[in-house]
């Protein structure tokens, strides 16, 4: 089969990676094009992967007749824009989460992706990682019986740029962190969220609060059939990147993730000591690469993607719900984020 042309907007943080990978480790893919409004991203990239269009506007990327996906990096705030943009070219996509940043605009996306009849899948990484897609495998077998409980631990080991932590370009902690986790734990447990309880605060990071964001979060949550959760977000965790998620059944209990990044220990008078996960390409490199190889297999056999439209709104959703229990300090029920 022919390859399918690919093309990347945005070349910030996630759109490099997503280039790259597309580049150099997608075997039934071929990078046509990048975009990006930045001069010098556009040249710093084009340097490094020669023989790729680079556009400055990517509405000229969309009407590259050589590409039939794209994948879309560009920040939150302009992804309703961008992807109505790709759907009306009749371009596939893939877009980084979240989807967009109400559900007014996802609503809007739906409905432009719907008339114009192109696939679209969502960037939740997670369930393209082995750990993840293992443990989801075991709990559906039954090894754990029906799971009862769910913890989810997502902290970065810095905080993120005040011009991106503003809740108007990224939606916040909870929105651009935590979605990742509300994802897990719709996917794990085989169920709803009902309600949420958030307790947050900016405790190392105190200029986040002059941008109206926090620096940790941690949400109580109740799952339609009863079930209970919690997730945690933080971007203090110096020591590291850790990801890790536990479920607990009725019969047993799975761990997913680590936090040793090198299968080593070093054993001395001073104590046993061992390295750590240093950030997310280095945690998720395969992931996004098998999502993004899914995208393009999905694509070339004419077959809807595992991740749906449906699962980024629900997600959003959740995540909308708890912002909202952030800033008003009470329960708050995901149907009344509508």
């Amino acid at each position: 089969m022919a390859k399918v042309g690919i093309g990347v907007i945005g070349l910030g943080r996630m759109g490099r990676v997503y280039a790259f990978h597309t580049a150099r480790q997608i075997e039934g893919a071929t990078l046509v094009a990048v975009a990006d409004l930045s001069q010098a991203a556009r040249a710093d990239f084009a340097a490094q992967v020669p023989d790729v269009q680079v556009y400055s506007d990517y509405h000229d990327l969309l009407s590259n007749p050589r590409i039939q996906g794209v994948i879309v990096a560009s920040p939150t705030s302009t992804h309703r824009d961008v992807v109505i943009a790709a759907a009306q070219a009749g371009k596939a996509i893939f877009c980084e989460k979240p989807l967009a940043l109400t559900l007014a605009e996802t609503d809007e996306i739906a409905a432009a992706v719907q008339k114009a009849g192109v696939p679209l899948q969502v960037g939740f990484m997670r369930r393209f990682d082995a750990a993840y897609a293992a443990a989801k495998e075991k709990i559906e077998a039954g090894l754990i019986g029906q799971p009862v409980t769910i913890r989810s631990i997502g902290r970065d080991p810095h905080r993120t740029s005040l011009e991106f932590a503003d809740p108007k370009v990224s939606g916040g902690l909870i929105v651009d962190m935590a979605i990742h986790d509300f994802d897990s734990l719709r996917w794990l447990m085989g169920d709803e969220v009902q309600r949420v309880y958030t307790e947050a605060a900016s405790l190392v990071y105190p200029e986040l609060l002059d941008v109206g964001d926090v620096d940790n979060a941690m949400i109580n949550v109740r799952f339609e059939r009863g079930a209970l959760g919690n997730v945690e977000v933080s971007r203090t965790a110096i020591y590291g990147y850790d990801i890790r998620c536990t479920v607990v059944g009725a019969k047993g209990t799975i761990e997913i993730g680590y936090l040793r990044h090198t299968p080593i220990l070093v054993l001395n008078e001073a104590g046993v000591t061992h390295d750590v996960v240093p950030h997310f390409p280095e945690r998720f490199g395969k992931a996004y690469t098998t999502q993004i190889e899914h995208f393009v297999t999905s694509l070339r056999n004419e077959q809807p993607p595992l991740v749906t439209l449906a699962d980024a709104r629900a997600a959003l959703q959740i995540s909308l719900a708890a912002t909202l229990s952030q800033h008003e300090g009470r329960v708050v029920y995901v149907r009344e984020v509508n």
